[in-house]
């Protein structure tokens, strides 16, 4: 349905990109937060197996799989709803149980995703889905810290301002989204700057994780 290449270039668009990118120099007395180390992770096997976030998708969804296969998969007890304009660049399908967003299927705007099409980008902001550790959505930074190490917060005004978070150990396939720079809600404390690319490994105390995405 789509080259790697576009692909790329949309996770460009939806988080920014972090690589090869120079450090900004650090303010000279950041606010340091201590590590969560006692802070309790709710283990996935104390939830549903069905609300699992992994390498491979969330739920049911998988990376790779076709739209027509996930709907075979949830039957009836699913529905799909087409949410066009959904974020800039993408549209969704919303993946719904009980009325709730579940989580949603992303592809490029102004395109329809066929049932034989491959899912390749998947997305949630609800709190019931967790990776095997227990870090998902509303998941504390400081908590998923002592999971997954040491995060690296970045926001890149080329896509938006929206800020994601990467973990020294985490399962390489999820993208964590935080903030927005230009909402001025960012998680991150970054050193005063107007540079286009912005990192850091400070954040706020309070900061969590507001949306994981599963890619390729």
């Amino acid at each position: 349905m789509k080259s790697p290449f576009f692909l790329c270039g949309l996770l460009i668009l939806l988080v920014g990109c972090n690589q090869n990118t120079p450090t900004p120099a650090v303010s000279p007395n950041p606010t340091v937060y201590p590590t969560a180390a006692s802070t309790p992770v709710i283990p996935q096997s104390e939830n549903d197996p069905s609300k699992l976030i992994s390498d491979t998708g969330i739920g049911e969804a998988r990376i790779g799989m076709s739209l027509g296969e996930l709907k075979q998969a949830l039957g009836s007890n699913a529905e799909f709803r087409v949410e066009s304009p959904y974020i800039v660049d993408f549209d969704a399908i919303a993946v719904r149980q009980n009325g709730e967003a579940q989580y949603y299927i992303l592809y490029p705007a102004g395109t329809t995703l066929q049932d034989s099409d491959p899912i390749e980008l998947i997305y949630t902001e609800n709190p019931q889905y967790r990776t095997v550790d227990g870090v998902g959505p509303q998941t504390p930074i400081q908590t998923a810290e002592a999971v997954y190490g040491q995060p690296t917060l970045s926001y890149n005004y080329s896509s938006e301002g929206r800020e994601a978070a990467r973990f020294a150990n985490q399962p390489q396939k999820l993208l964590f989204g935080l903030g927005n720079a230009n909402r001025g809600d960012l998680a991150g404390i970054y050193p005063e700057s107007q540079d286009e690319y912005n990192e850091t490994s400070q954040y706020k105390e309070d900061a969590k994780i507001q949306s994981i995405i599963v890619r390729p």
